[in-house]
């Protein structure tokens, strides 16, 4: 494994990945000078606004914040990862513009907000049936496929989580915000960086520790994303269980290795789903958040183990970032705690963080 950075040479790149440079002033007028009731909403790097032109296409508008921690290299990365990439499973960039201290990205609309908006918010979750997560999970399985192997490049995102899955008219899934992602080389399976970026709570363990990267880590977000996606429950919350205290994928393990999983299942599908189909999808999150990366199965096997009910999936071992209880600490004895039980997780995305 060697330290790499994000897209050598990124200015090269940026002339030619065949996006559409906008003027500056065409989108001051899209977006009425940045109205604030056009904005969508707010990320680790700027605020985004919806747009529309005069000929009544309406866009995104991510306008990068000048003190933001994305800079020129993180800003070209996002618009050189995403101009290459064609599918119906991520966002699709329209353009760009750079003026001055301006650093503006144009994205097709995406009218139903983000997944997070839906999942984690009461009086929306039930209009995310079972059948509709279902969809949506494997919409997403597709999207990160797609990005790992079906593309012209390899590509590792690095922030998959609810916020950057944006929802269409139709509520079919699409992954978003590229800023942090990574271009593998040809035969590059693996890498590590002093700069971690990304949203603990998502983060592998291998990835957030010592900063070491790779298809894999996103498959580990990915999973701690479906425990989210059927629970309804943040991961980067803690849950009381069993007298003990842990995160989502913690509880999640101790439920399953009760024989109780089912009782994750958020309250607002009532009796409407498939208990071996929602059982199934428990099974290969956990297969996901593995602690060991080589243990967790790459996207291509989790798209078939979706899809096809009769592929035989392996036994989960306890995952990555569990949460012990006093009982369960090695010897049982003493005043220690297992600090972990004591910590608590913000699940805002961070630009940089030196790993241990």
């Amino acid at each position: 494994m060697y330290e790499t950075e994000p897209l050598p040479e990124p200015t090269d790149d940026i002339t030619t990945a065949g996006s559409l440079q906008f003027d500056f002033k065409a989108i001051e007028a899209a977006t009425n000078n940045f109205l604030p009731s056009n904005k969508l909403g707010q990320g680790g790097f700027g605020e985004v606004y919806k747009g529309t032109f005069p000929s009544g296409v309406q866009v995104a508008v991510k306008r990068l914040s000048k003190t933001s921690g994305q800079g020129e290299r993180e800003f070209e990365n996002e618009v050189v990862v995403v101009a290459k990439l064609q599918h119906r499973n991520l966002v699709r960039l329209l353009g760009f513009c750079l003026e001055g201290e301006e650093k503006i990205l144009v994205y097709e609309f995406v009218p139903n907000k983000s997944l997070d908006y839906f999942l984690f918010d009461s009086t929306m979750e039930r209009q995310l049936d079972w059948t509709r997560r279902y969809k949506i999970i494997g919409g997403i399985a597709r999207g990160i496929l797609y990005l790992h192997q079906d593309s012209r490049f390899t590509i590792i995102h690095r922030d998959l989580k609810a916020d950057n899955i944006l929802l269409d008219v139709d509520m079919n899934p699409k992954v978003a915000d590229f800023g942090m992602a990574i271009i593998f080389g040809m035969d590059q399976t693996e890498a590590n960086t002093k700069r971690v970026v990304g949203t603990y709570g998502y983060m592998s363990p291998e990835y957030a520790m010592y900063g070491q990267f790779s298809m894999k880590s996103d498959v580990y977000s990915f999973g701690v994303l479906v425990l989210e996606i059927i629970s309804g429950k943040k991961n980067s919350s803690l849950y009381q269980m069993d007298g003990s205290v842990g995160n989502l994928v913690t509880c999640t393990w101790r439920l399953w290795s009760n024989g109780s999983p089912l009782e994750l299942v958020d309250p607002s599908f009532g009796d409407n789903y498939q208990t071996n189909e929602i059982t199934r999808c428990i099974h290969i999150a956990l297969l996901c958040v593995q602690e060991d990366a080589e243990d967790r199965p790459n996207m291509s096997a989790i798209v078939q183990m979706l899809a096809t009910s009769s592929i035989a999936l392996a036994v989960p071992r306890k995952p990555g970032f569990f949460f012990r209880s006093r009982h369960e600490q090695v010897g049982g004895a003493g005043p220690s705690m297992d600090s972990s039980v004591l910590c608590s997780i913000d699940d805002a995305s961070i630009t940089d963080v030196a790993p241990r």
